[in-house]
């Protein structure tokens, strides 16, 4: 089964979820300011997904840009990367597609056309 990680409020968002719709892929959603991810969780993707822990900030949100992270990450070990990330989902990239086999950042359609369809 496939988790759609998002934010309503994201066009991105919604154009994913509309690509999996018009693509008929089952999904399950969770809302990630309600619902953020955890740590464990955190750390389970980035390790599935191969990508550096930096790819799971939301570098365009609004939290991101007040609280100065482009600046402050580079001075935060990954472990304290990953306890910021788990305070507010807001600061998470998003969509964020999460299955048994995939995890995927932000919507790119080439890329999830090739690892989900």
């Amino acid at each position: 089964m496939i988790t759609l990680i998002s934010y309503d409020k994201c066009s991105t968002c919604r154009k994913a979820e509309k690509w999996l719709q018009d693509n008929n892929i089952s999904y399950e959603k969770r809302p990630i300011k309600e619902k953020n991810p955890s740590k464990a969780e955190i750390k389970k993707w980035k390790e599935k997904s191969g990508l550096p822990i930096k790819k799971f900030f939301n570098t365009s949100g609004q939290l991101y840009r007040e609280m100065n992270l482009k600046e402050k990450l580079n001075d935060l070990s990954e472990d304290e990367m990953y306890d910021l990330l788990a305070t507010d989902g807001m600061l998470v990239k998003r969509p964020l597609i999460v299955s048994e086999d995939i995890v995927l950042t932000g919507f790119k359609e080439a890329e999830w056309e090739e690892k989900i369809k």
